[in-house]
C-alpha cells in the first residue's frame, strides 16, 4: 500500500512531506505549480526517495482546479499535453523519471465518469512519460476502464484525510466534516482501508490542515501493516 501525497501546490510547502511520501504527485501548472516549484519538488523527491508523479488539472489557477470546466476535448488534450510535457522536460533535466499520473480535483472526478476525458488524460500521460506510466485513480469508473483498454497500469486510490458517504463517495469539501484532520483518526482510517484489500494507494493532500502530522501518522500506520506489527 503506497502513500501518495499531492505536492508542489503551495508556497512554503514543508520538505518533510516528501520524506513520508512513497509517491509525490506534483502540480504541473494547471491548478498550481510553475517551473521553480516543479524543479524543487523533483529535487526533494530525489533527496528523500519519493517516486515522482504528475498531477495535471483543468487550467484553473483561480479556483485551484476544483470546479468542472466546460472544455472541448481538443482544448483539454492540449492543456494536458502541455502540463505533462513541461514536467517531463524538467524531470529529464533532473535525471529522474515520472512514474505516475493522477488528475487533480474536478478533472479527477470528470475522468471517472466520462471516457473522452479519461482518454485525454491517459493519452497525454503516455505521450509525455511513456507506456510504463502508472495511472492513479478511483477504484471504479471510466478512467480505470480506459487505462485497462490501453494496457496502462492502474492503482486504485482511497483517501486517508477525507470523509466518505455511505456509498463510498467523498463528502464534498463544502460540507462540515469533509476533512480528516486528526492524525490518529487518519491513521486508523488508513489501516481500515488498507486491510479491506481493494485499494493500492492512499492519499493525503498536501494542503490539508496539519498535513505533515497526518502524513507522518498515515505512513507509520502503513509501515506497521507492511511489517506485520499492526
Amino acid at each position: 500500500m503506497l502513500l501518495n501525497i499531492d505536492l508542489g501546490e503551495l508556497p512554503g510547502e514543508p520538505e518533510e512531506l516528501y520524506a513520508h511520501a512513497h509517491v509525490a504527485s506534483i502540480a504541473c501548472g494547471g491548478h498550481a505549480g510553475d517551473a521553480a516549484s516543479m524543479r524543487r519538488a523533483l529535487e526533494l523527491c530525489l533527496a528523500h526517495g519519493a517516486r515522482a508523479g504528475a498531477h495535471p488539472s483543468y487550467p484553473d489557477r483561480s479556483g485551484f482546479g476544483r470546479a468542472r470546466m466546460a472544455m472541448a476535448t481538443d482544448a483539454l488534450t492540449a492543456t494536458l499535453d502541455d502540463q505533462c510535457a513541461h514536467l517531463a522536460d524538467l524531470a529529464r533535466r533532473a535525471t529522474t523519471t515520472i512514474e505516475f499520473v493522477k488528475a487533480h480535483g474536478a478533472l479527477y472526478h470528470a475522468a471517472t465518469t466520462e471516457r473522452a476525458i479519461a482518454g485525454a488524460l491517459v493519452q497525454a500521460a503516455v505521450r509525455a512519460f511513456g507506456g510504463a506510466i502508472t495511472v492513479i485513480g478511483p477504484p471504479r469508473g471510466a478512467l480505470r476502464e480506459v487505462a485497462a483498454s490501453m494496457g496502462v497500469r492502474y492503482l486504485r486510490e482511497g483517501f486517508a484525510d477525507r470523509a466518505t458517504r455511505p456509498d463510498g463517495s467523498l463528502v464534498p469539501r463544502s460540507q462540515p466534516g469533509a476533512l480528516v484532520t486528526e492524525p490518529a483518526e487518519a491513521a486508523a482510517l488508513a489501516q481500515r482501508l488498507a486491510r479491506a484489500g481493494d485499494l493500492d494507494t492512499l492519499c493525503v493532500h498536501g494542503d490539508t490542515p496539519g498535513a505533515v502530522a497526518l502524513a507522518r501518522a498515515v505512513r507509520a500506520s502503513l509501515d506497521a501493516l507492511a511489517s506485520g506489527a499492526a
